[in-house]
C-alpha cells in the first residue's frame, strides 16, 4: 500500500496518552490538512481552536462536571471523554462558523427551512472532512487521536466556554502519544455494505 493508504488503516481511536508533548511544527501540519479538506463552494465554514494548559484542564472539569446529568450510557462517554481531554497535551475543537449557511441562502433563493437544512449538512459534511484529514495526518506523524463527538450533548456549553461568537459545535479532538497501542476494532466485510447497481 502507498503511504496514504497505510495511514488510513493505521489510524486508530485512542483515548489516553502520554505527558510528551506534541511538536509545534507537528500541530502546524495537522491543522493545514484540516484547512486542505474539500468544503463547499470553498467557504472553508470552519474554526480550529487549539485548546492546551490551564484552559483544556478547564475543559475536562466542565465535561466531567456535567457527565452525571445524563443517563448511564451517555454520563460513562462524557466521563471518558474528560479523561481523554486530560490526558493529551493538546486538543484541537472544530466548530462550524454558519457563513456557508449564509452564503448559500443568498445564493440560492430557497425556503428558509430548506435553505438552512441543505446548507448545515454541507457545512457539516465540510467540517467532518476536515476532522478526517487532521486525524490521518496525525497518524502519519506518530501521533494519536480520538474524535470526541459526544460533547454534543453539552454543545452550547462547550461552544460559551470557547469563546466562539456563533456558530455550531463539530468535533473536539485530543492530539498526542499514545500511552498504550490499540488493535483497533474488527471492521464488517465490504460484501455486508457495497450494494453495485449498473
Amino acid at each position: 500500500m502507498n503511504d496514504t493508504l497505510n495511514n488510513i488503516e493505521k489510524r486508530r481511536s485512542i483515548r489516553s496518552f502520554t505527558d510528551q508533548a506534541v511538536p509545534a511544527g507537528d500541530l502546524t501540519t495537522i491543522l493545514e490538512a484540516a484547512n486542505q479538506a474539500p468544503s463547499a463552494h470553498n467557504q472553508q465554514s470552519w474554526r480550529f481552536v487549539v485548546v492546551r494548559g490551564a484552559k483544556k484542564s478547564e475543559l475536562a472539569s466542565l465535561v466531567h462536571a456535567r457527565a452525571g446529568d445524563f443517563p448511564k450510557a451517555s454520563s460513562a462517554l462524557l466521563r471518558m471523554a474528560a479523561r481523554s481531554i486530560k490526558s493529551a497535551p493538546v486538543v484541537v475543537a472544530v466548530v462550524n462558523t454558519g457563513e456557508l449557511i449564509h452564503h448559500g441562502s443568498n445564493l440560492f433563493k430557497l425556503s428558509e427551512e430548506q435553505s438552512f437544512d441543505f446548507f448545515r449538512t454541507m457545512e457539516i459534511q465540510s467540517s467532518a472532512a476536515a476532522v478526517q484529514n487532521m486525524l490521518i495526518a496525525a497518524t502519519s506523524l506518530g501521533l494519536s487521536t480520538v474524535w470526541l463527538g459526544v460533547l454534543f450533548l453539552i454543545k452550547d456549553e462547550v461552544i460559551e466556554f470557547f469563546g466562539e461568537p456563533g456558530g455550531e459545535f463539530m468535533a473536539v479532538i485530543p492530539v498526542g502519544y499514545a500511552a498504550k497501542e490499540s488493535p483497533g476494532p474488527g471492521k464488517r466485510s465490504l460484501d455486508m455494505l457495497v450494494r453495485v447497481l449498473d
